[in-house]
């Protein structure tokens, strides 16, 4: 018997296509997939057909680790994806920028796109651009000074709506999504590679991309103080 821990569960979905995965994640490899491609006239996803996947595949991979999938991760490759490019611009009294700074902007950042997009939930958070005077960097690097700075990030949302159809059907199977990610951002990022998109979806959840910003729940436990809002890896 497989042990929870060990692996994940991966479910793509677009308007013509699904494949699910179960990924282990000790070896970093698949030990299970299953692909279906089909002609959707529509610009809506296919909520029965991907309910019929659903069913043929979900008790394959419970038999396959000998017990019950409790969550999922779902990769979505759909038209209804928002995303925004926001700019933070502050004033740095301090001369040199502290990382707390830094962070302080970046929940502000978040705050902001949350209040202005209350119908859509954040998958990805992304630092794109950090702007002292006339120096660009990636992301934050310690010991910069200024009297300003401006951070742009890039929102990768989807909508509540889908949110809540997506969670009906998985109701059924008695399980929770763990995440959204999205399958271009995820696809593109490691378009240079020769991997399966169960790996590709493993890496970014395990900060592959330095300028993602990772969301943490809001009460996690035995984190500090910056952790409670996110980590930056870098």
């Amino acid at each position: 018997m497989i042990e929870e821990l060990e692996f994940e569960t991966y479910l793509f979905i677009s308007i013509n296509k699904f494949e699910i995965y179960l990924f282990d994640k000790k070896k970093l490899k698949t030990l299970y997939k299953e692909k279906f491609n089909f002609e959707n006239n529509s610009e809506k996803l296919d909520l029965i057909a991907l309910t019929k996947f659903l069913d043929e595949n979900i008790f394959k991979i419970e038999k396959l680790i000998g017990k019950f999938i409790k969550n999922i991760f779902l990769i979505v490759e759909i038209r209804e994806l928002l995303n925004i490019n926001l700019g933070i611009k502050k004033k740095n009294y301090d001369q040199l920028i502290s990382k707390k700074n830094f962070e302080n902007s970046l929940i502000e950042a978040k705050d902001l796109f949350n209040e202005s997009f209350q119908d859509k939930k954040i998958m990805h958070m992304l630092i794109r651009e950090f702007i002292v005077g006339d120096q660009s960097h990636l992301t934050y690097i310690d010991n910069l000074r200024g009297d300003s700075y401006c951070i742009e990030i890039e929102f990768k949302s989807i909508s509540n709506e889908i949110i809540f159809q997506l969670d009906k059907i998985l109701e059924k199977y008695q399980i929770k999504i763990s995440r959204f990610l999205d399958g271009e951002y995820v696809k593109k990022y490691f378009k240079n590679e020769k991997l399966e998109l169960s790996q590709m979806a493993n890496r970014i959840q395990n900060g592959a991309n330095e300028n993602e910003i990772k969301l943490i729940p809001k009460n996690p436990v035995k984190i500090g103080i910056f952790e409670k809002f996110f980590q930056l890896f870098s």
